[in-house]
C-alpha cells in the first residue's frame, strides 16, 4: 500500500496532488477540514473546504482570502487526485477529506464525532483503504452521555443560580461549542448573552440556516429580569465585561471534565462533560464502518489507541511512524 498522504513539517502532504491538508505553515494549496485555528491558518495562497465552512474561514481569516467551497460528496480533481468532502459532525462545515488516486482511497477525518448535535451535520461513514483518525479522547474512560442529558443539567444549574441571584457564566470555545450550547439550553429560563467573538461566529451559523435563540443586549438587561446565561471563551475569565453582570457562578464545558482532575481544572464552580470530539466507543465504531485495511492514528492517546487496535487484529500505527 502506497503513502498517498505523508506527514511533513508543513503538514499532511499529498505528493501526487501537490496539496496539503490542514497545513501548519504557509503553503500554496491547502485543503481544510474545518475552521478551528489549529486546522485553518492565515496566510495561505488558497483554501479549499466544504461549502458551509467558507463563511467561517472568511470571518476568521479575512474576507479577501482565496477560498473555494465545495459541496459535500462532490469530487474535484487536483493534479490527477480526486478530492471530496464528507460530513464530520464536529462543527459547522467540518469535513472528512476523501482522497483517491489510482484506485487507492484514503480518508482524513480531521476532528469528528458521531452524535448528531443538531447544528453541525451528521457524520457520514466513508469506506476507504486507509483511515486517518484522531484519538483526542482515545481511552475507554471517555464515553459521552447523550446531549439531552447534559442540556438538562445545564438548565437546572442555570435555574439554581437564578434562585441565588447570580448570573450563570459558561465557558466554551467560540466556534462550535458555544453555538451548540446556545442551541440546547432552554431560552425560556432567561436571557442569553454572548461575548462578541461568539456573536461573530453565530453569524456564520445563521447564514447557513442554523437556528439559534435570540441574543440579549447586556446593556439593556433590566433588574427585574431573570439572571442571564452568559456564553464566553475561557480567556475572558474575570474580565471587565463579565464583572458587569455582578454576582455569577461559572462552569466549563469540555470532554476533559470526564475525569476528576479535569473537574478541578481552573477556578470554575461546575464542569459539564460534553465534547465535539468522538469518544472511545464511537471512534471504534467509526473505524469499523470504514472497513479500512489500515488505520493511522493522530492527536491524543495515539499509542494506547494503536495498541488496542492491533490487539483486535487491525493493522494500525501512529501517523508518521
Amino acid at each position: 500500500m502506497s503513502d498517498l498522504l505523508t506527514p511533513t513539517p508543513d503538514g499532511l502532504y499529498c505528493p501526487a496532488g501537490r496539496f496539503y491538508i490542514d497545513p501548519s505553515k504557509k503553503v500554496d494549496r491547502a485543503v481544510i477540514t474545518h475552521g478551528h485555528s489549529d486546522h485553518a491558518r492565515s496566510g495561505l495562497s488558497s483554501y479549499l473546504c466544504a461549502k458551509p465552512c467558507v463563511g467561517i474561514l472568511r470571518r476568521r481569516l479575512g474576507k479577501k482570502i482565496n477560498v473555494t467551497g465545495q459541496d459535500y460528496g462532490v469530487s474535484t480533481t487536483i493534479n490527477g487526485v480526486k478530492v471530496s468532502f464528507h460530513p464530520a459532525g464536529h462543527v459547522l462545515g467540518s469535513a472528512q477529506v476523501r482522497v483517491e488516486h489510482k484506485g487507492e482511497v484514503w480518508v482524513v477525518t480531521g476532528d469528528y464525532k458521531l452524535e448528531d448535535d443538531g447544528i453541525s451535520g451528521s457524520f457520514e461513514p466513508v469506506k476507504c483503504h486507509t483511515f486517518i483518525t484522531e484519538s483526542t479522547f482515545g481511552l475507554p474512560i471517555y464515553r459521552w452521555r447523550p446531549q439531552a442529558e447534559v442540556a438538562r443539567e445545564i438548565n437546572t444549574w442555570w435555574r439554581g443560580n437564578q434562585a441565588l441571584g447570580k448570573a450563570s457564566v459558561i465557558y466554551a470555545y467560540s466556534l462550535g461549542k458555544a453555538q451548540r450550547l446556545q442551541s440546547i439550553v432552554d431560552p425560556s429560563i432567561g436571557p442569553i448573552c454572548v461575548y462578541k467573538p461568539i456573536a461573530e461566529m453565530n453569524g456564520a451559523y445563521l447564514d447557513e440556516g442554523v437556528s439559534l435563540p435570540p441574543i440579549a443586549d447586556e446593556t439593556k438587561l433590566k433588574p427585574d429580569q431573570p439572571r442571564p446565561l452568559i456564553v464566553a471563551p475561557a480567556s475572558t475569565e474575570d474580565c471587565a465585561w463579565l464583572r458587569g453582570f455582578g454576582p455569577r457562578s461559572t462552569a466549563f464545558v469540555s470532554g476533559w471534565m470526564r475525569v476528576r482532575g479535569g473537574r478541578r481544572w481552573g477556578n470554575f464552580d461546575r464542569g459539564f462533560v460534553m465534547s465535539d470530539h468522538v469518544d472511545w466507543p464511537d471512534m471504534l465504531r467509526a473505524i469499523e464502518m470504514t472497513e479500512a485495511e489500515r488505520v493511522l492514528v493522530t492527536h491524543g492517546y495515539t499509542d494506547q489507541t494503536v495498541r488496542y487496535l492491533c490487539e483486535q487484529g487491525i493493522h494500525a500505527k501512529v501517523l508518521g511512524e
